[in-house]
């Protein structure tokens, strides 16, 4: 699933800076290499966090609380999983 993007996330692009007088402009290396740092590319704009970012969180917190008291009570039975022979008792004559 895919969420539209808002209206204030698309910004318009910079115009690039005219080349300073008395230096001669650099051929062969495009300006939108220069904008980012000299990393080649496009740039993209990294996107926000946001609710369900929050809720991830939230999710994977209380995973890990539940693993953590899980450990905590097999403790208490050293960890073992064997159930005792449960015996019924005598059912009554109705």
């Amino acid at each position: 699933m895919s969420r539209p993007k808002s209206a204030r996330a698309t910004k318009p692009a910079k115009a690039a800076k005219p080349a300073k007088v008395g230096k001669p402009a650099k051929v062969g290396r495009p300006a939108a290499g220069r904008a980012t740092g000299g990393r080649p590319g496009v740039f993209v704009q990294k996107p926000k966090s946001d609710i369900y970012v929050a809720l991830l969180a939230i999710a994977l917190g209380s995973i890990l609380i539940g693993s953590l008291l899980l450990v905590l009570k097999l403790r208490e039975y050293e960890f073992k999983m064997t159930a005792a022979a449960l015996e019924l008792p005598a059912l009554a004559a109705i």
